[in-house]
């Protein structure tokens, strides 16, 4: 798979996006627009994302920043007041001692700043590659791929990787992908991945991708034709 294919699966994606009017932000990249690409509110939502519908993400991220606008009044709000605000949010007892952590260690050790170097990221509580590289691409604008489960999904039933976790996901991706591209795969497959590639019963109907789609070809295809010859 070479750089030019991918990019060209990449355009067919945004092509299906416009022509259904799905194209709509991702709770990301609404939130880098809104906040004026601020890394620390990128870290904190993609935190609280976990898990959690976009929508949700979306509005407890604008509350609770309308309340506590950067790292230090966060690391020092009271715990219980930060959990009422994200309480809609999955985990919201867990992510509310990571996020007041978070901020604290933000504070202490960067001076309220947020590093953008991907092994300081990762030494923060509850850091992950996905949550690093997220705020590297939505809060710095500099080349990384974040992984989640749309980009690892989508990329192993077109056929691009063939991997069986996230972080290796990267790796290859990171392999077979000129680094100017870099930056915009999470943005693209994240919302391929939940308008039209769905995790259950991908809606392979708007999908322009059917012909390289190693999912369709093996699993989609079979039961379709299936279904044709006993009915």
């Amino acid at each position: 798979m070479t750089t030019a294919r991918i990019y060209e699966i990449m355009k067919k994606m945004k092509l299906s996006l416009s022509y259904k009017n799905l194209a709509r932000p991702t709770a990301l990249k609404g939130l880098q627009a809104e906040e004026e690409q601020d890394p620390f509110k990128i870290l904190i939502g993609t935190i609280l994302s976990a898990r959690t519908r976009d929508e949700i993400t979306t509005r407890v991220v604008n509350n609770l920043f309308r309340k506590f606008k950067n790292p230090e009044e966060l690391a020092k709000a009271d715990i219980e007041e930060t959990k009422a605000i994200i309480h809609s949010i999955g985990f919201y007892n867990v992510k509310a001692k990571r996020i007041k952590e978070v901020s604290r260690l933000i504070v202490e050790r960067y001076n309220g700043e947020v590093p953008s170097d991907i092994q300081k990221l990762l030494e923060l509580p509850g850091v992950g590659r996905k949550t690093a590289n997220c705020v590297l691409v939505y809060g710095f604008k500099k080349a990384a791929i974040p992984v989640d489960i749309h980009v690892h999904r989508i990329s192993n039933r077109l056929g691009l990787v063939n991997t069986n976790s996230p972080e290796k996901t990267e790796i290859e991706l990171s392999r077979i992908l000129d680094k100017k591209y870099w930056i915009k795969v999470n943005d693209i497959f994240v919302m391929y991945g939940q308008n039209i590639c769905l995790p259950i019963k991908p809606n392979c109907k708007l999908c322009k991708l059917k012909e390289v789609c190693k999912f369709y070809h093996t699993t989609v295809l079979p039961i379709q034709n299936s279904s044709l010859k006993t009915s």
